[in-house]
């Protein structure tokens, strides 16, 4: 049996050569070495196709999913309830099966599913226009910063540490090859303290923030005002149940994460950025833009607009080379949209907050665990223990939970809760009496 090999020893050569490394090993040298197979896998040559899924099957097994746990975990993934409809609409075959709709002649009911979405979208955010999505919350947030920055022509960036800490890391991996300034906002009492002076071409809000606290948008919109900025806010899809759209409070550009809309947590993705801003920025509007105009018969027609091409051609020079999007979890998240309507979707946003709120009066009644803030929150919330949060985590899998998310050094410690519609009264008084022999 053949090999494919998709390098020569020569262009490894070259690659190593042109990164300043001596070898494929010092290549990997950062993903830890208990993460690598330093003998590869132990699966014995010319196993049958059966064969070799069964023993994939049981090596994926030792691993606890949030199938096997019952899910308190968030911090940018949530465990929320996708209908049997939502299912059942999404892979239809003319969806799953479509190709990103450059040609729109032979897509027509795929535009018009992201027209509706773009809709959705703008109303869910309060701000003038939604693009056909983008990769993920974290690419999302690069590109709103990009927007920010090309619109005001300020290289610096008031990023607020309430923004998830990956998302960060993202944004300071872009700004590494872009040349923006990153300036991190601390947080006081839960909330980001924005300075009281300074210049800047975006400040960056996330909306409740990863600590799950409520951010007063009116503070960011001022220090946007007093900086010279655009306010980008990173929001909740789920929250704008229930609390003032972002675009209320005058934000300039909306980005986040849709996977709590129709999308299950499927090990990190994929999943779906989107992106909303206000009119006046819409020729910077990175990614696809879908619109509605009537063909030559006078009949509705749905087509990508605004397309400068600039993402195709004017490559370093352009605000972004976004030239695609998420499809088929856009469409997803429309018809989840649509199947919960406004009032489905309060209803979904109060279930989140009222189980919320009775997790974190029990958790808080335990000897060991206190309030992290005294910050108002949604669906999140974190509290500081006795124990170690990574030791809660792994002894409350035990007990038959994923307890959160553990908090790093930058706050403090502690533990994200997180508690979606799906979490009942019982599974939360299980979790909570689990939580209180863990903690003693």
């Amino acid at each position: 049996m053949g090999h494919f090999v998709p390098h020569t020893d020569a262009e490894i050569e070259a690659m190593l050569a042109f990164l300043g490394l001596s070898s494929l090993d010092e290549l990997f040298d950062s993903i830890p070495a208990a993460l690598r197979l330093a003998e590869g896998l132990a699966v014995a040559p010319g196993l049958s196709e059966p064969d070799v899924m069964a023993e994939m099957t049981r090596l994926a097994d030792a691993n606890r999913s949030g199938r096997d746990l019952l899910c308190f975990a968030g911090g940018g993934a949530y465990d929320h309830e996708v209908p049997a409809a939502t299912r059942r609409l999404t892979f239809r075959s003319e969806f799953v099966t479509a190709y990103t709709p450059y040609q729109p002649e032979v897509a027509q009911g795929v535009l018009q599913a992201l027209f509706e979405y773009q809709t959705l979208l703008a109303r869910l955010t309060g701000v003038d226009v939604a693009n056909a999505s983008l990769y993920d919350g974290a690419s999302a947030t690069v590109e709103a910063i990009n927007l920010a920055v090309a619109a005001t022509g300020r290289q610096r960036v008031w990023l607020s540490q309430g923004v998830n800490p990956t998302w960060r890391e993202v944004v300071r991996t872009f700004a590494a090859g872009t040349g923006h300034e990153i300036t991190e906002v601390r947080l006081e009492e839960g909330l980001t303290a924005w300075p009281d002076e300074g210049e800047a071409g975006a400040v960056v809000v996330q909306y409740p923030n990863y600590l799950g606290g409520i951010e007063y948008l009116t503070a960011a919109r001022g220090a946007a005002e007093r900086a010279g900025a655009l306010l980008v806010v990173v929001f909740d899809p789920v929250a704008a149940g229930l609390i003032h759209s972002p675009g209320a409070y005058g934000a300039d550009v909306v980005v986040g994460e849709g996977q709590p809309f129709g999308t299950p947590l499927s090990l990190g993705g994929p999943y779906l950025g989107l992106f909303a801003c206000k009119l006046e920025h819409v020729r910077r509007l990175p990614g696809r833009l879908v619109g509605e105009t009537v063909d030559v018969d006078g009949r509705r027609a749905y087509v990508t607009t605004l397309r400068t091409r600039e993402q195709d051609i004017r490559r370093e020079k352009a605000s972004s080379n976004v030239c695609t999007n998420q499809t088929l979890i856009a469409v997803c998240c429309a018809i989840q949209l649509s199947w919960l309507g406004s009032a489905g979707l309060r209803e979904l946003a109060l279930r989140c907050a009222r189980g919320t709120r009775y997790a974190r009066e029990a958790l808080l009644a335990l000897p060991g665990v206190e309030a992290h803030s005294a910050a108002p929150t949604l669906r999140e919330f974190a509290v500081r223990t006795t124990v170690p949060a990574e030791t809660i985590v792994e002894r409350m899998a035990d007990e038959g939970f994923l307890a959160g998310v553990p908090l790093g050094d930058e706050y403090g410690g502690g533990l994200l809760v997180a508690v979606t519609e799906r979490r009942t009264r019982a599974e939360i008084d299980a979790y909570v009496a689990a939580m209180g022999k863990v903690v003693k």
